[in-house]
C-alpha cells in the first residue's frame, strides 16, 4: 500500500480517500494534490514513487512536469499585463510584434492567440527542436506562417504554438521571457515552487515521467470495430495533414522528450512547467483571492480574463471545447467544481484551476501519463473536493 504524507482539514477527508484510491485502482505512481479554500490551503498530500529506476520516493517537495496545465499560468501572465495596461487584448498582435503581420495576420487580434482562434496550430515547414528550445527561430517560423484557417472564424487547440505565439507577445511588451516575467511577477510575490524553464540548481528534484500504452490501439482496428462516438477523432489520428497530428509536429523531431534537461531548462509556455501541486494551486488562489496578502487579478480582471471567447467545434481536438482568454473552461469532459470554474488541463492527467464561486484553487499532478478516457484520477479528485463545498 502506498504511504500518503501531508494533511488535510476537517471536512476534506474525501479527497484523502481519492487520492488514496488513485494509488491503489487508478494507476497513479507518484502524484500530489492540494486545495486552497477562500484562500488558505486544506488539501495538501503527496504520495508514490518520483523515480522508479532510482527508487527515488516522491517528497513534499518533489517537481513535476504538468505539460499544458502550464498554459493557466501564462495565461495569467498575459491578463497581469493587461491589468497594468501595457497590453491591450483588442490590439493587432502586429502592434507589439511587427514582423507577424507577414502572410494576412495585420488585423488578428492578441486575443486570438490567447483563445486559440487565430490558426496558427502547425507550420509548413516544421523547425528543428534545437532551435525551437533556442526560442527566436520558432518565433520567426510563426511570424512568418501563413494561418490554417481564417482567423477569428474557427477555434483549434494550438498545442504547441500558444506558447510561442502569447510567449512573444509577453516579450515584447514586458521586455522579459515569458519564464522570467512569471517568475518576477507571479512565483516570486506568491512564493511559488514553480518554474517555467527550470535552474539547473533544481534539477535533481524533479519526478521522472512514465507512459502508459492505450490497452487498444483504436488506430489499428478496423472501421466498423470503432466505436461510433470515436470514429471521427480516429480518423483525425490516422490522417497525418488533419490538425490533430500537424498541431503536434511543429518541431523536427516532432516528439519531444520531455524528460530530458534540455527540454526541461528551455522556457516553453504552453508545455513544460515544472513544480509542485502545492504552486500549481497556491497560483490559482492568487488570482481569484488574496493568499498572504497577495493577489494577482483584480475582480475586474478576472471577469474579462475568465469570459468564454470560442466553443464548440475544436479543429485539433475533434471533440467540443470551450476558452476564455487563455483559460480553458468546464465542459463534459473536463472537470472542475462548477460553471463559473477556469483553468486548464495537462497531458496525461495534471489539472490546475480555480472556482471563484466556491472560493476553491485546485492542483493535481503526477509522474504516470495515462490520458483518454480511462483515466479517472483527476476527475476523481475533483469529484472529492465538489462533494466538500457543495
Amino acid at each position: 500500500m502506498t504511504t500518503i504524507d501531508g494533511e488535510v482539514a476537517a471536512g476534506f477527508e474525501p479527497v484523502r480517500e481519492a487520492f488514496a484510491a488513485n494509488f491503489a485502482r487508478h494507476g497513479d505512481i507518484g502524484a500530489a494534490v492540494c486545495v486552497y479554500h477562500h484562500g488558505r490551503p486544506v488539501v495538501d498530500l503527496w504520495g508514490g514513487i518520483a523515480d522508479p529506476d532510482a527508487g527515488r520516493p516522491w517528497e513534499r517537495d518533489t517537481l513535476q512536469l504538468v505539460y499544458s496545465a502550464t498554459k493557466g499560468l501564462t495565461a495569467t501572465a498575459a491578463h497581469l499585463l493587461v491589468q497594468r495596461g501595457a497590453l491591450d487584448l483588442d490590439a493587432p498582435v502586429a502592434k507589439y510584434w511587427p514582423e507577424f503581420a507577414a502572410n494576412g495576420k495585420a488585423e488578428i487580434p492578441v486575443r486570438w492567440l490567447l483563445s486559440h482562434q487565430a490558426g496558427l496550430v502547425a507550420l509548413d515547414q516544421p523547425v528543428p527542436l534545437a532551435e525551437a528550445l533556442a526560442w527566436q527561430p520558432m518565433v520567426a517560423a510563426l511570424a512568418a506562417q501563413r494561418p490554417q484557417w481564417t482567423p477569428g472564424t474557427a477555434h483549434g487547440y494550438h498545442g504547441r504554438t500558444w506558447g510561442w505565439l502569447v510567449g512573444e507577445v509577453i516579450r515584447r511588451v514586458s521586455g522579459r521571457t515569458p519564464g522570467r516575467f512569471f517568475a518576477d511577477e507571479i512565483a516570486a510575490p506568491l512564493g511559488l515552487d514553480f518554474f517555467i524553464g527550470l535552474p539547473a540548481s533544481e534539477r535533481d528534484r524533479v519526478s521522472r515521467m512514465m507512459y502508459k500504452q492505450p490497452e487498444i490501439d483504436f488506430t489499428a482496428l478496423p472501421p466498423e470495430a470503432i466505436p461510433p462516438e470515436l470514429r471521427e477523432l480516429v480518423a483525425a489520428w490516422r490522417d497525418p495533414n488533419s490538425f490533430s497530428n500537424r498541431a503536434f509536429s511543429v518541431t523536427d523531431p516532432a516528439e519531444i522528450d520531455f524528460n530530458s534537461p534540455e527540454v526541461q531548462a528551455a522556457e516553453l509556455p504552453a508545455s513544460n512547467g515544472i513544480g509542485t501541486a502545492r504552486g500549481l494551486a497556491r497560483a490559482y488562489a492568487g488570482v481569484i483571492g488574496d493568499v498572504d496578502g497577495v493577489r494577482l487579478l483584480t475582480p475586474e480582471t478576472l471577469a474579462l480574463a475568465t469570459r468564454e471567447q470560442a466553443s464548440g467545434a475544436d479543429q485539433v481536438m475533434v471533440v467540443p471545447s470551450r476558452f476564455s482568454s487563455g483559460y480553458m473552461l468546464p465542459t463534459e469532459t473536463n472537470p472542475m467544481t462548477g460553471s463559473n470554474a477556469f483553468g486548464h488541463t495537462g497531458r496525461g492527467g495534471s489539472l490546475g484551476f480555480a472556482d471563484p464561486e466556491h472560493g476553491i484553487a485546485f492542483g493535481y499532478v503526477m509522474n504516470h501519463i495515462i490520458g483518454g478516457p480511462d483515466d479517472v484520477r483527476a476527475t476523481s479528485l475533483v469529484d472529492a473536493v465538489r462533494k466538500t463545498v457543495d
